[in-house]
């Protein structure tokens, strides 16, 4: 899957306000000819973000019913849910209608409120899950699962999960999420993480692993810690902790937590642990 590598702004979608002119005078009410041609000037439009597009809109009347087309926000959609499966009638019962009354400016903007509303569970039940110190893998991997099942795209992470207001262990899901399920471009990954000033946070990931067999005995089971900053998973330098994190309790690994890093502990340690009853 392609996804676009560009650097979204965090604030929703400004409302287009009607009256935004109605202090002038009549003669300057009456709608002015666009300074280009109506094609060029909505292929001009096409290519801004929201933010911007809701500035332009609002300039005049003309240039406000010209970026509330629906060929431009019928893009912005697609554009920013790329995987979301979209109904013309014909198409499977799961797919999402859009409702025949409602524009895609509309549209876009009902789904905006949608994942916003979405995203707040997801951190809210990361943050209940943490308050102990750690998270679980299981529960780790419950709320990946649940930002797939929302379909969220990788604006989406930016809006709600790449702030340096919450906790990093939602930054790390949000992480985590783009380049296992959206394979977000590494390049666009780092420019984000700089871009909201989390990129140097720090996560510990601990995982018990099963002793192993020598000579007919099973070995003492180990402890592993690894510590990190949000920055080295998006080079690619922990994919063995990505890994168990993705594969979870399975198999020779026992359990899983993941915690906020203790700045002096060191970024690499091994111990014997005491076998679980």
């Amino acid at each position: 899957m392609t996804t676009r590598c560009k650097e979204e702004k965090a604030e929703s979608p400004q409302t287009l306000k009607s009256n935004a002119f109605s202090f002038q005078s009549s003669k300057q009410n009456k709608m002015s000819p666009l300074p280009v041609p109506e094609d060029i000037a909505l292929q001009i439009a096409s290519f801004l973000q929201v933010p911007d597009l809701c500035s332009l809109a609002s300039c005049s009347r003309l240039w406000r019913e010209l970026c509330g087309s629906d060929c431009i926000w019928e893009s912005l959609v697609r554009d920013r849910w790329p995987s979301l499966e979209l109904s013309d009638g014909s198409s499977s019962s799961s797919a999402i209608k859009k409702p025949m009354s409602m524009g895609w400016r509309c549209f876009y903007m009902e789904l905006h409120n949608e994942k916003a509303a979405r995203a707040t569970l997801v951190v809210q039940f990361v943050e209940t899950c943490s308050s102990s110190v750690s998270l679980e893998v299981g529960e780790y991997q419950k709320a990946m699962h649940d930002l797939h099942a929302m379909q969220f795209g990788y604006q989406d992470v930016q809006m709600f999960l790449f702030k340096p207001e919450l906790t990093v262990l939602v930054n790390l899901l949000g992480l985590h999420y783009c380049i296992n399920w959206l394979r977000v471009p590494a390049n666009c990954v780092l420019k984000a993480l700089e871009s909201r000033k989390i990129s140097e946070r720090q996560v510990c990931v601990k995982w018990w692993k099963l002793g192993r067999w020598s000579h007919g005995f099973r070995m003492r089971d180990e402890l592993l810690s690894r510590r990190f900053t949000l920055i080295d998973v998006g080079l690619a330098k922990q994919d063995e902790v990505l890994a168990v994190l993705y594969r979870g309790a399975i198999h020779e690994v026992l359990r899983v937590q993941i915690c906020v890093a203790d700045p002096s502990s060191p970024s690499w340690s091994c111990q014997s642990a005491h076998r679980r009853g």
